[in-house]
């Protein structure tokens, strides 16, 4: 039986779109995991457009913070995005030192290889391709600023596990970014004595 091109035409269209509307479920349930979670993660601290830049596309994402505190004063933000389909994690925690600036750095620069330094105001960072540390002068509620053996400080730690939607300086900059601002949430929901003023974003990273 001969079919007229009447038929083929809107036989191609169904097909055309049980296939559009197959790719679009498809991308519904299996890749905008991250997309489902709260725009701002981890208690508020981090925007989620912020983890999503550095993570694949899953179905099912799960964040989390939580702040740890001591009898004597010192504090701990963590905080976590993971997709639950390639295991990808980025992860940070922002803890209370009794570290200066020089040592936090000589520390940091031990590992020197592809570091780049950024900074804004007191807050001083250092990055590699898939880390970062972040330090910045805090004294803890009920300690007492000149009892420090070097200096109190809030210093922060980030990185990505597994697989990454970016790479190269793109993702350096998405982790850079999240350690930053994981250390401005924990800095005030730790309530450090300093009046610390946080620009809002870190000098950007070179590109090259």
């Amino acid at each position: 039986m001969k079919i007229s091109p009447k038929k083929k035409a809107i036989g191609v269209a169904l097909v055309c779109t049980l296939l559009g509307a197959g790719v679009f479920g498809y991308l519904e349930i299996f890749t905008k995991g991250l997309d489902k979670l709260p725009a701002k993660v981890c208690d508020g601290a981090i925007d989620r457009k912020t983890a999503a830049s550095a993570l694949p596309d899953t179905r099912k994402a799960l964040e989390r913070g939580v702040l740890h505190t001591t009898s004597g004063g010192d504090f701990m933000f963590s905080c976590y995005v993971k997709t639950n389909s390639q295991d990808s994690i980025i992860s940070g925690e922002a803890e209370t030192h009794d570290a200066s600036v020089e040592n936090w750095s000589d520390a940091a620069e031990s590992r020197p290889e592809n570091a780049i330094k950024a900074s804004a105001g007191n807050v001083e960072a250092i990055t590699w391709p898939d880390r970062v540390t972040i330090y910045v002068p805090c004294t803890p509620p009920g300690k007492n600023k000149k009892k420090a053996l070097e200096s109190h400080a809030l210093i922060a730690e980030a990185r990505t596990i597994g697989d990454t939607r970016a790479t190269g300086a793109p993702l350096r900059q998405a982790i850079t970014d999240f350690a930053y601002q994981l250390i401005k949430h924990a800095y005030k929901a730790g309530k450090c004595q300093e009046a610390q003023e946080f620009p809002d974003e870190l000098s950007h990273l070179p590109t090259n």
